[in-house]
């Protein structure tokens, strides 16, 4: 619970301007929910409550200030569409949508990165030149090194289980830089819990990350540990997110560097934090298992070293939104078309988890199946097959490149579908399934308000990018 949230909300609906009797019966009402969590006095939660009060009360004051600035900067620019409503987070259009104005502001610092979030992609790439020798004899030359940096958030329903909250963001970080061409080379954490929440979590989440560096012989070398919210949210609820750098002697296989004619590859998928989620919530537990594997790493490792990265053209691993969103953005971002074989697909989707898929009527083209998908010429097709079976991993062929511009799935009955992402993912919960898929009547009126906070709070940066330089 969030009591900041909680008094705030309350306060500004009235202007910060409530009576003594009014502030008594918001104090009391705070004290009972504070009680529901903390096994403290009345009276001692009658103080906290009360400070929460005050505290709220003196931060709304700054509207009232003569320093039109300082308002300036504190004003949230405000879009009047909530989270949820605009499905963030969810991996469907509304989230696709959002994250591009995220980008927009990213972009206007003019910052200079090879693949940044503008491109939609899985990680982000710098290029820094450093003088090594060379392996063959004394000299040394200027090379170039790519520097991939990715991050993941753990799976929200996963706070209750955090080893495999920590396990499965772990990899979802390092398989962002692995589909960049990289090579895993160390892991960071942030960690953040709510101040009831026993530390145990802290040490299961971090045993769940530390599997993984384990297993794949990555370091954990940095982190951060907090609380949610200080002493302003109640409960035991984690919010954590990992991290992971990767480096590579070559540019990386980002969605944009596609060709017509290109072939598609997917390996087998077996789920991560999604497809637990879906087990956990839904009764099949023992899928759970199916999904705690390394099978992704070892197969773009697998690449790295047969030395065939540098021949692919674009790698991607089947996650926001599912196949449906990874093929959306990819032609988005090239405007070249993608066609699909949907037999071919399903045939990829590890036999356990499509059955679970299948009864749960999911749509396995529209969850996160974790796969690894690899667009690359047809003259090393083969060699990628053998490379990533010799490390006993599946993968097949499902479908190519062209330049038709859209992404398509040939069906098994032959007909063509246009692949495109539904406003949230597909449902793979019961609330999931009451909020729905479809797209809002409204979208484009929301997305228009949305697009204006964006553009708000690019013209606030600038304004105190401007202010600083000249005071200095």
């Amino acid at each position: 619970m969030d009591i900041e949230g909680f008094i705030r909300d309350k306060l500004a609906k009235q202007n910060n301007n409530i009576t003594k009797e009014e502030e008594k019966s918001l104090r009391n009402i705070l004290a009972n929910r504070i009680m529901e969590y903390k096994d403290i006095s009345n009276d001692h939660a009658i103080l906290m409550a009360q400070s929460v009060i005050d505290e709220v009360q003196t931060t709304l004051r700054v509207q009232k200030t003569d320093d039109e600035f300082l308002k300036d900067i504190i004003a949230i620019p405000m879009s009047d569409i909530a989270m949820g409503e605009m499905g963030v987070g969810s991996r469907g259009a509304g989230d696709f949508f959002v994250h591009r104005k995220i980008a927009e502001i990213v972009a206007s610092t003019n910052s200079s990165s090879l693949v940044n979030p503008e491109a939609q992609d899985d990680g982000g790439v710098v290029k820094s030149p450093v003088s090594r020798a060379k392996s063959n004899n004394e000299n040394k030359e200027e090379d170039e090194v790519y520097i991939t940096t990715a991050v993941d958030g753990i799976h929200s329903r996963l706070s209750e289980y955090p080893y495999l909250g920590g396990f499965h963001v772990t990899r979802a970080s390092l398989r962002d830089v692995c589909v960049m061409g990289a090579e895993p080379v160390a892991i960071i954490s942030d960690l953040h819990l709510a101040d009831d929440g026993d530390v145990g979590k802290l040490f299961d989440f971090t045993a769940g990350v530390a599997t993984v560096s384990e297993l794949i012989d990555v370091p954990i070398v940095a982190g951060s540990t907090l609380r949610v919210g200080g002493d302003m949210v109640l409960g035991d609820r984690l919010v954590s997110a990992v991290g992971s750098i990767g480096v590579s002697n070559h540019p990386p296989t980002a969605r944009k560097r596609a060709e017509a004619g290109d072939v598609i590859l997917l390996t087998e998928g077996s789920g991560g934090g999604t497809i637990t989620t879906t087990a956990i919530y839904n009764g099949f537990f023992d899928v759970v298992w199916e999904t705690m594997d390394i099978s992704f790493i070892k197969a773009s490792n697998a690449l790295l070293q047969d030395d065939l990265v540098k021949d692919v053209h674009a790698m991607t691993d089947v996650t926001n939104g599912g196949l449906r969103g990874d093929a959306h953005e990819i032609s988005s971002t090239t405007g070249l078309g993608l066609e699909f074989y949907e037999e071919d697909i399903k045939k990829m989707v590890r036999p356990k988890v499509r059955s679970m898929l299948e009864t749960l009527d999911i749509d396995p083209l529209g969850v996160s199946t974790d796969s690894l998908m690899i667009v690359a010429p047809r003259d090393i097709v083969e060699d990628i097959t053998k490379s990533v079976k010799s490390v006993g991993v599946k993968i097949s062929e499902i479908g190519t490149v062209d330049n038709t511009g859209i992404p398509r799935m040939i069906k098994q009955d032959g007909k063509e579908e246009i692949l495109e992402p539904l406003f949230r993912e597909a449902a793979y919960t019961k609330i999931k399934k009451l909020v729905g898929e479809t797209t809002p009547e409204d979208f484009e009126i929301m997305k228009e308000k949305v697009q204006y906070a964006a553009n708000n709070s690019i013209k606030k940066k600038n304004k105190v990018v401007d202010y600083i330089r000249n005071r200095n």
